[in-house]
Order: structure tokens, then C-alpha cells, then sequence
């Protein structure tokens, strides 16, 4: 999910990976050959435990998936004492982020190329984005293009010609997007990262977040959702240099799975992505799917699954 630090000014070391599911082996006495590991790399506030459904519906569908906790994400993410219930607004409006100020893309992407360098010695990985993820795939396709099998951006970010994630925010195929009516807390500029309050109570709120993030999912299911969001999302990550490099970046096969119904990543904004990516690339361009979903993704990861199982 996108929440960018960032996000305001124009208007979503760490752990390690979580939720493993592996297949199963081949018959006893004849090895099976390698299957393709799925790793995958969440948003801004989101961690590794988002991609549970997904990752237990790939496993049973035979595959090896792998969810990732970006660097002060997951189990060392920022949750001030003033955040929980009864909460102190003030004075988490001002508490800080000791992780996330500091943290930039080239940190997410050193991460997420230490997993893929280990998981690549076992067989071919596949490593799929989800919205601002496709920034840090992006950085890791630049760096290590031989043990990538395939790049996959599920309504995600994937930079060529614009810089950054926020340049793409200033574009008229952004102009629908409804992330800016998520309000935000504090002042990003002095706490270093983009603060939401996603444990709000306030109807107001909530009817707001669902409208840009999962308008068509049932109020249990988003209320959910949002309880595994985390508050904060480093400023950098939204403002660093995510740009592919067609040389290196550009010499992997790669997917884009478009969710139509996205009001945080518009769906003409995602277009856009994919035709300048194969404009700078034309011998080779994106594999490109459609999922009816809002940004958040579908309610049940059947199409998805359906989608990823023909690319293994």
C-alpha cells in the first residue's frame, strides 16, 4: 500500500522475511526441479504480514513464496506508546521515528537484494511490487539483473523517464488519485517520515481510506486491512531516484498486473508506467494483466494467484 511521507506535499536494517511457504517435494527418489521462489515486497506502511493471504494461497497452489519486511517495518516498526488506545494525538504528532527518518531507497533495495542473492542459489526468483515496492524491485533489477527471473508490479510504481515516485504525483494521469484526502499527522518535514493515523475511529476517516484504497471490499474486510497498516513511511523512499536502468534493469522480463479499479494508483497513471517502461525497452516490454481490484488489491487473491501460477 502507498502512503508516501511525501504524498503530503503534493495533496501509503530490516527484519527479516516473513510468511515462508515452500512446495512440495518431488516423488521420493526422483528430484524435482527447481521451482520459482515468489518474493514479495510491500508499499509504504505496509510489512510482510499484508501478503499472508497471498502468500497461503500461492503455497497451496503448489509454489514457493516468500513476504518481505522492509527495513523499520514488520516486527521493528515505529509504534509509539501515543498511538495505542486511549491515544494522545500531540503527542504522536510529534514522536519520533528512529528507523524511518534515516531510512532511503538504496536501504530497502540492499535488503531485498541480500534475500533474492540467497533465494537464487536455490532456484529462479520471481520478484513482485505492490504500489511504492516498485521503486525498491526496481533498484534491485538495476543491481542484479542475472538472478532475477522476472519482475513483477502489481499496481505499482516503475520509474524510466520520471525520477521518483513523487514526480509521477505531478502528472495529469495522477490528477484522480485520492491518496491526498487521507489526512495526515504531523509535520513530515520535522518527524522524517509521512504519519498517518490509521487507528482512528473517526467515521470520517475510515469511509475516506476505504474510498481511496479498497472501495469495493466489505467493511469487515477493510476495517482488517487497515489494522495491519503501520503509521509511518520514510519521506526518502518516495523522493529517491527509482528510475530502471534499461542496460541492466531493462534486460529482465517483467509483468505488470494492472488493478482497474485503483483510486490511489489511477489507472491511466498506470498505464503511463508501462508505456514509457517499453518505450525504453522495446525489445522488451511489459506482460501486462488486468485484475478488477481497487488499490489494495482483490478481497481474494484467486485472480491474482491466477495470474502469478502462469509465470512460474
Amino acid at each position: 500500500m502507498l502512503r508516501a511521507a511525501a504524498l503530503a506535499a503534493v495533496g501509503a536494517g530490516g527484519a527479516a522475511a516473513l510468511s515462508v511457504g515452500t512446495a512440495e517435494a518431488g516423488a521420493v527418489g526422483r528430484p524435482s526441479a527447481p521451482r520459482s521462489t515468489f518474493v514479495l515486497v510491500h508499499g509504504a506502511n505496509g510489512n510482510a504480514a499484508s501478503f499472508a493471504p497471498l502468500v497461503t494461497a500461492l503455497t497451496l497452489a503448489g509454489h514457493r513464496a516468500v513476504a518481505v519486511d522492509l527495513p523499520g517495518h514488520g516486527p521493528v516498526a515505529n509504534f509509539p506508546l501515543s498511538y495505542q488506545s486511549p491515544q494522545d494525538l500531540d503527542a504522536f504528532a510529534d514522536a519520533p521515528s528512529p528507523v524511518l527518518a534515516k531510512t532511503t531507497l538504496a536501504d530497502n533495495a540492499r535488503h531485498v537484494a541480500g534475500i533474492v542473492r540467497r533465494l537464487a542459489a536455490q532456484g529462479p526468483v520471481v520478484l513482485v511490487g505492490h504500489s511504492m515496492g516498485g521503486a525498491t524491485i526496481t533498484r534491485v533489477g538495476n543491481q542484479m539483473p542475472e538472478l532475477i527471473a522476472r519482475l513483477v508490479y502489481m499496481s505499482a510504481f516503475c520509474c524510466v523517464r520520471l525520477r521518483s515516485v513523487l514526480d509521477w504525483f505531478t502528472t495529469p494521469e495522477a490528477a484522480m488519485t485520492l491518496l491526498p484526502t487521507i489526512p495526515s499527522v504531523g509535520d513530515p518535514e520535522r518527524i522524517g517520515v509521512g504519519r498517518t493515523n490509521w487507528r482512528s475511529a473517526d467515521p470520517e476517516f475510515i469511509a475516506t481510506a476505504k474510498r481511496a484504497l479498497a472501495a469495493d471490499y466489505d467493511n469487515a474486510a477493510f476495517l482488517a486491512a487497515l489494522n495491519t497498516f503501520e503509521p509511518d513511511e520514510a519521506n526518502a523512499v518516495s523522493t529517491d531516484d527509482a528510475r530502471g536502468v534499461p542496460a541492466t534493469w531493462g534486460r529482465i522480463l517483467r509483468t505488470y498486473i494492472r488493478f482497474t479499479r485503483d483510486r490511489a494508483i489511477p489507472l491511466p497513471l498506470q498505464n503511463r508506467m508501462i508505456k514509457e517502461a517499453d518505450e525504453a525497452t522495446p525489445g522488451n516490454r511489459f506482460d501486462v494483466h488486468s485484475v478488477n481490484a481497487p488499490h489494495l488489491g482483490p478481497q481474494n487473491p484467486r485472480d491474482l494467484v491466477a495470474v502469478l501460477t502462469g509465470l512460474a
